[in-house]
């Protein structure tokens, strides 16, 4: 008996030594594949740890109802938008089963108005493009209504840049440079730009930082360079410049900005030389005729009656002194960082500034020659189509882009330890973003979100996206009852655009 307890001591032994070496082994093997494969970021940024995320991640439809947040809790985004991202940048399937998960009683909730008879599918028409600076020398005619907002480089990482470059360039869309300035990362994958510039001219300033003639022309002068954006305001923070924290600004990023290495990058809180309306229209007209190419402006509404005062002033100059478009930002837009008071309570939401600021171009009779630029939240194919209905021509996101990439609403933007390689100029952190993955997931996002809104134009009727209008959507109000846009955002007259008359 005491051999064979031996015996048995000595083999359990051997066997738990054994399983100890094979667990060690397994572990160094997943460690390595971990810090090896590219399709996971948190994996090869963070072997082993990071795969419990994806288990539990896969266990969330069975534990949620206990241990996680609901579909539809959360802010910016809950995990249905989110969600459908990932699917869609992944080209997954994007269909749902047993039924909606969107409390439809909601006030708030956008319905579209499906026709009795949808659009057939041989009957239905890609979105024509519409130009934008017609009276330019370079007219910019742009192919995408789905395009990338402002995202700096430095707020984003080199990789990041890099892939969103290489994904617009497949899509066909837009890149927004955001107002750190052009980088070789932004033009290297080959995709429209649209060069912002901020209330710190970053990119365009001399060497006492007021905007140079002479680096306009310099960035005018590459072809991908298609239009300039005066940024007045950002829907984050109105009334508050950019901020890029120390620990971010590299000697690479310094050298693009203009600006030391090492030291926080803050821009002013509005462009010191534009003191009024004219002012306004007079830097305008000096960054398009300078560089010979559309310029508009870019801000976050905080009284429409503004409006009023920037259409008369450009009548009385005639239409030639317009902002080629306006890119109107939402009170409720991200940033990487910004004060919460700004962030939370400062500037309208797109939901009323949208509709304002195509109502009184209507109303001034300038909605033909002032293209209208939505942004804000607008992540999903129903945010995209409330859009077009409320008189939007384009539609820029920021956020759909960083899902896109792989984003999972760390909330670490402004910390340089974003575990996903996107913000952060951490290169061990970087090392988890592959940027010819990621280049994919941006084109099939936008491709995807093109599909859909097409699909959800078809259902309502219409031929393509832009034919959208006030009456194909309803929005729920108290009491758990519909109205139909155009009467709780009466239009001034039906919107003219030239796809109507085409």
């Amino acid at each position: 008996m005491l051999k064979m307890a031996l015996w048995i001591v000595n083999t359990v032994g051997i066997l738990v030594i054994g399983a100890m070496i094979f667990a060690l082994l397994a572990a160094v093997r997943m460690y390595i594949v971990d810090r090896l494969q590219r399709q996971h970021a948190i994996r090869r940024n963070f072997p082993l740890v990071g795969r419990m995320r994806y288990g539990i991640e896969n266990l969330g439809p069975f534990l949620r109802q206990y241990l996680y947040d609901t579909d539809r809790d959360r802010l910016p985004f809950n995990r249905a938008e989110r969600s459908w991202v990932y699917r869609a940048a992944k080209n997954l399937d994007n269909t749902a089963a047993f039924g909606s998960t969107l409390d439809l009683m909601q006030p708030g909730t956008i319905i579209f108005a499906n026709s009795v008879f949808p659009v057939l599918e041989q009957m239905a028409e890609h979105p024509r493009p519409l130009p934008l600076g017609p009276h330019t020398p370079n007219p910019y005619l742009p192919q995408s209504i789905f395009n990338i907002s402002g995202m700096s480089f430095g707020a984003l990482s080199q990789p990041a840049i890099q892939a969103l470059s290489y994904g617009a360039a497949k899509a066909g869309c837009w890149m927004d440079t955001g107002e750190g300035g052009l980088s070789p990362y932004h033009l290297e994958g080959g995709c429209d730009i649209v060069m912002q510039i901020g209330t710190a001219k970053y990119g365009v300033r001399d060497l006492q930082g007021n905007l140079s003639d002479a680096m306009l022309r310099q960035l005018a002068a590459h072809p991908q360079v298609k239009m300039f954006e005066l940024k007045l305001s950002q829907g984050a923070k109105p009334g508050k410049g950019g901020i890029l924290p120390a620990v971010k600004v590299t000697e690479e990023i310094a050298k693009i900005r203009g600006i030391p290495a090492g030291e926080d990058s803050i821009s002013p809180n509005r462009h010191p030389e534009i003191n009024n309306t004219g002012d306004l229209l007079d830097m305008i007209d000096r960054i398009r005729s300078v560089t010979g190419k559309p310029t508009g402006l870019k801000l976050a509404l905080g009284e429409p009656a503004w409006l009023d005062e920037l259409c008369a002033l450009i009548k009385q100059r005639g239409e030639r002194s317009a902002p080629d478009f306006i890119t109107v930002d939402s009170g409720d837009g991200g940033s990487g960082a910004a004060p919460e008071t700004l962030i939370d309570n400062m500037g309208m939401t797109l939901r009323e500034s949208l509709p304002a600021l195509v109502d009184k171009l209507i109303a001034h009779g300038l909605r033909e020659r002032i293209r209208v630029i939505a942004s804000g939240k607008l992540i999903t194919p129903v945010n995209v189509a409330w859009a077009l209905c409320m008189g939007a021509d384009y539609v820029n996101s920021a956020r759909g882009f960083l899902f896109a990439l792989g984003c999972i609403q760390a909330m670490q933007c402004n910390k340089n330890t974003c575990p996903t390689g996107i913000t952060t100029q951490n290169p061990k952190l970087q090392r988890g973003l592959d940027v010819e993955l990621k280049a994919e997931r941006v084109y099939h996002y936008v491709k995807n979100m093109q599909h859909e809104i097409e699909m959800v134009a078809h259902s309502c009727g219409v031929t393509e996206p832009r034919q959208l209008r006030r009456q194909h959507a309803r929005m729920v109000v108290q009491g758990g009852r519909s109205v139909r846009l155009d009467e709780l955002f009466p239009p001034v007259t039906e919107p003219l655009r030239m796809v109507d008359s085409a």
